[in-house]
């Protein structure tokens, strides 16, 4: 018997033995699980080496629910949480994976399962050893092995970036484009053939420019019955082409998007992780993005034009404490609606039309439909003023 055998079989104890072994199976992409069989292979060969360390095959449980996950975080790998779960109950002896990269990517989630396996008394076993996470020279070889297990992430992920910026900057990286662009032959981008595509994005684009606001727009296709296309991004139907009623995102994002003047663009947004390990997507000032080319290709509009409908859609945003601009022209008989602002809170006010049941004429109130004070309490509404008492107001000011 070899002496690294020998000392294994010392770690192991009748304790362990009665306990669960468990084998940890991961694939970081559906395309390693298809492709690398090899390596998947490997890994169900643990199962031998923890019946030659004494346990039954009958407690030898594999987990194998993970097979195309990301080990860089614990967040969607419900196969890892079962693993963890049951090690804290105390259920199992052994825990196998063929590497530390296998169990995971994260230091955080790493360390975690290290100090729970360390409280219950369990094994750690992988293709070069087994280790026992409770002595200091096994705990310091299994930190070791999980910090370069993250820092090989780091260096895989800063070669993709690389490339990325790199075709970035020459405008040559392939990025989804929206609706009414395609990709030629020659991989350069041009408008959609179709001519109905074309015709329903230049009459949004000057329904806008016409009305001036985005809900305007949306309203005007509803009233001719209109339809916008849509293309499926993920799902059985991905890539295919949806005609569905126009939505007021859907022109907010039309108008925002430089591909339509024509420009190429990289780094609009940018992705932070939260605690639970979902992520916030964070749309960025143009002057933060990392590529802006213009003229690159061809475009429904001129950049002129592009510029002009963010200045507009940036007038109509209802403003906020020391925003005082105002709004775009609105149907009905208020006056400076659009302009008032709560003396108490310093918020734009609204107005809101209600038919009164016993006279012909329509009501009118004036009020903030939600504000928060510098006293952090917010309310339903903090003013309401009668059509009336406005006018009267503004009729001896101007007298005055």
């Amino acid at each position: 018997m070899s002496g690294e055998r020998q000392a294994s079989l010392q770690k192991v104890t009748a304790r362990h033995l009665a306990r669960q072994a468990m084998l940890y199976v991961r694939q970081s992409t559906l395309h390693q699980v298809l492709e690398n069989t090899e390596s998947t292979a490997r890994q169900y060969g643990l199962r031998e080496r923890a019946i030659a360390l004494g346990w039954e095959a009958s407690r030898i449980v594999v987990i194998d629910q993970d097979l195309g996950q990301s080990g860089a975080s614990a967040a969607d790998r419900e196969g890892f949480q079962r693993l963890v779960a049951e090690v804290g109950l105390g259920h199992v002896g052994l825990v196998m994976g063929l590497e530390v990269s296998r169990l995971a990517r994260s230091s955080l989630d790493w360390h975690h399962l290290l100090e729970i396996c360390t409280m219950t008394g369990t094994l750690i076993l992988d293709e070069d050893g087994l280790y026992d996470p409770a002595t200091f020279n096994d705990r310091l070889l299994l930190g070791l092995k999980g910090t370069m297990s993250e820092a090989e992430l780091h260096v895989l992920q800063a070669r993709l970036k690389g490339g990325i910026l790199h075709k970035a900057s020459r405008a040559a990286l392939k990025v989804p484009l929206p609706v009414g662009l395609i990709y030629a032959e020659n991989q350069t981008v041009m408008l959609d053939p179709d001519a109905q595509i074309q015709q329903a994005i230049r009459l949004l684009f000057a329904t806008f420019k016409r009305v001036g606001s985005a809900w305007a727009t949306v309203k005007y296709f509803r009233t001719q019955g209109l339809l916008f296309p849509r293309r499926v991004r993920s799902g059985p139907h991905a890539g295919e082409l949806h005609w569905m009623p126009l939505q007021h995102n859907a022109v907010l994002k039309v108008l925002r998007n430089p591909r339509y003047a024509g420009a190429f663009c990289f780094g609009r947004t940018q992705a932070r992780k939260h605690p639970d390990g979902s992520l916030h997507i964070l749309s960025l000032p143009q002057e933060q993005w990392l590529f802006l080319m213009r003229e690159v290709h061809a475009g429904y509009i001129s950049w002129e034009d592009y510029e002009a409908n963010l200045v507009q859609l940036r007038a109509n945003r209802q403003a906020h404490g020391e925003d005082r601009r105002h709004g775009p022209p609105r149907e009905g008989p208020a006056l400076l609606q659009g302009l008032l602002i709560c003396g108490r809170c310093g918020n734009r006010m609204t107005v809101g039309y209600h038919d009164v049941k016993r006279a012909s004429a329509s009501t009118q109130n004036t009020a903030v439909k939600k504000s928060t004070s510098k006293r952090g309490t917010t309310s339903a509404a903090s003013a309401c003023l009668g059509q009336v008492w406005i006018q009267r107001s503004l009729i001896f000011c101007w007298r005055n």
